[in-house]
C-alpha cells in the first residue's frame, strides 16, 4: 500500500508566542513555528505533523492550491482519467 503525505500551502493569519495560526481556504488551525526562523504574518508555509517546516512564495502557494481545487473537482465529477 502506498502512503503519501500531501503538503498543502497554508497562510499565517495570527502569531501568538511561537504558534501560529494558519489559515486554507477559510480553515484555520494552529501550528508550531518552532522549526522556523522569523516567520511573519502574510507568508505562506508548508505544515507537516503540527509543525509549520518551510515557506513557500505566494505565487507557488497560489499554483499549487489552484492545482489542487482542480484536482478536486476532477475527483468530484468521476473523472477516471486521474491517477
Amino acid at each position: 500500500m502506498l502512503v503519501m503525505c500531501l503538503a498543502i500551502p497554508s497562510k499565517i493569519v495570527k502569531i501568538e508566542d511561537n504558534m501560529a495560526t494558519i489559515d486554507v481556504e477559510g480553515v484555520q488551525r494552529k501550528v508550531s513555528l518552532l522549526l522556523l526562523e522569523d516567520a511573519m504574518v502574510g507568508e505562506y508555509v508548508i505544515v507537516h505533523a503540527g509543525f509549520a517546516i518551510q515557506r513557500i512564495e505566494e505565487a507557488a502557494a497560489m499554483e499549487t492550491l489552484n492545482l489542487l481545487r482542480e484536482a478536486a473537482e476532477l475527483v468530484e465529477k468521476g473523472d477516471s482519467n486521474i491517477a
